[in-house]
């Protein structure tokens, strides 16, 4: 019976511990000052449409600094489509490693990309518990948790194509985006959903005409603005859509006389 009882109270601390873990599937937010001297707020960023890594190191881990180049290079690629739009921070485990060793770390292992900031210890502990190294990526305007590396899911540098993916659909890249005009080089629509502002984000190959229409879903036009000229390289576009009803919408962006397509959604 005492058998019994140890079984069950061991089984039950063990489903405790497996709920617990499971809960964060949120990011655990942050506003403070990072090694730069800079604020950074983890969730206005997401607010904004960004995805976000955060490498979570041990400062003598070996094993750590190509893990953290491979996601490195994967952001960059990113970032060649879509500017400004992913960031990285490099956090120690622990409260002890302070920004002067964070920094050092940062730069001898050539991550430019990455913000150093310290005392990660009660993130890790949020994560899952640290492996050598945990990763986690985290976006959208829930602020939800897309991927986690730790003790209990060790990083993989295939993981890296899964964060990929995982982002690009945060941007909501797929194939409602049809085919691009040969003067357009890429083009970025965020967020989606939306509220009361889109942001339109094109790469211009060569200066164009460019038109901007939302319909509705039975194609009556809610949004038109003028046509106008516009020079190659990037473009920014915001798009006002406070008067607009919760539901679906079309985006469409004239690019001399060829449409762009992209499902867009409101909701408040």
């Amino acid at each position: 019976m005492k058998m019994k009882k140890l079984t069950l109270l061991f089984a039950t601390l063990m489903l405790v511990a497996t709920i617990s873990k499971a809960q964060n599937t949120t990011a655990m937010d942050f506003n403070r000052t990072n090694c730069n001297g800079t604020q950074d707020h983890l969730f206005n960023d997401l607010d904004n449409g960004m995805a976000v890594v955060l490498f979570y190191y041990m400062p003598n881990c070996g094993s750590c600094p190509p893990p953290a180049k491979k996601v490195q290079t994967m952001l960059n690629n990113i970032n060649k489509q879509y500017p400004n739009k992913v960031k990285a921070y490099a956090i120690p485990y622990n409260n002890t490693t302070k920004c002067t060793n964070v920094q050092t770390w940062v730069t001898s292992n050539g991550l430019n990309l990455f913000t150093a900031i310290d005392s990660g210890a009660a993130q890790v502990a949020y994560y899952g518990g640290m492996g050598m190294p945990s990763v986690v990526l985290v976006g959208g305007k829930d602020h939800r948790v897309m991927y986690v590396a730790n003790q209990d899911n060790p990083f993989a540098t295939k993981d890296t194509i899964a964060m990929r993916d995982s982002i690009m659909n945060l941007f909501n890249v797929s194939a409602s985006i049809n085919s691009l005009p040969v003067q357009v080089q890429s083009v970025n629509v965020f967020p989606n959903p939306a509220t009361d502002y889109l942001n339109i984000n094109l790469v211009l190959k060569q200066a164009v005409q460019l038109y901007t229409l939302v319909t509705d879903i039975n194609g009556k036009t809610v949004i038109q603005e003028s046509s106008e000229n516009v020079s190659s390289g990037q473009v920014s576009k915001q798009i006002n859509t406070a008067n607009l009803p919760n539901g679906n919408y079309l985006l469409k962006l004239g690019i001399d006389g060829r449409a762009i397509t992209q499902k867009i959604s409101i909701t408040r």
